[in-house]
């Protein structure tokens, strides 16, 4: 899925990404953290961002919305109701009811794992994967698959912030997963 952003739509990531703290030395020294609260807290640039998303699935042929824990959780459900799709949780471990599938995965400062309801999704159903960043990609990955472990398809992943210096833009489109990030950082 490739599509040439507009003016409009180049405007539009620069004010959100204009709108992105950046905490310095946080979760531990040496980390410039990005912090979307203040997009979250910007009426403006919430409606911005989530324009954005739906008019780039909004053609698309996609059922089903994934949230990566937590923060995809804040924006998946907007997206899902405005494209008028299901919503699907991909939770941190021991989290879910119901019976799962999990995943583990290497992170910036450890190893988590994730887990899916074994009925999330259906084979064939084609989804986008949101979260609020893509650090080293290894949660984007893990969603990636699980969804791919019930049958379903990940038409793209999709971010606010890409973080490419630490690689998990890169990860993800060598392993087939297409990308969409409103912004970028560079440095951690």
């Amino acid at each position: 899925m490739s599509i040439t952003p507009s003016h409009a739509e180049l405007d539009a990531a620069r004010f959100i990404k204009e709108r992105v703290r950046t905490v310095e030395n946080w979760p531990q020294p040496g980390v410039q953290f990005r912090d979307i609260t203040t997009i979250l807290q910007d009426r403006r640039a919430l409606r911005m961002l989530i324009d954005l998303f739906v008019q780039r699935y909004i053609d698309e042929n996609v059922n089903v919305i994934a949230g990566m824990d937590a923060r995809g959780f804040i924006i998946g459900p907007i997206l899902a109701y405005e494209l008028s799709l299901g919503f699907v949780p991909i939770r941190k471990k021991g989290k879910l009811p119901y019976k799962t599938l999990e995943q583990s995965y290497e992170l910036e400062y450890g190893r988590a794992t994730v887990e899916i309801h074994e009925d999330a999704c259906k084979p064939g159903d084609r989804v986008v994967i949101v979260d609020d960043l893509v650090a080293t990609g290894g949660t984007m990955m893990a969603g990636k698959i699980l969804i791919e472990r019930l049958g379903a398809e990940v038409v793209e992943a999709a971010a606010i912030i890409d973080l490419p210096d630490l690689g998990g833009s890169k990860l993800l489109r060598e392993n087939g997963v297409p990308l969409y990030t409103v912004c970028e950082f560079s440095g951690h």
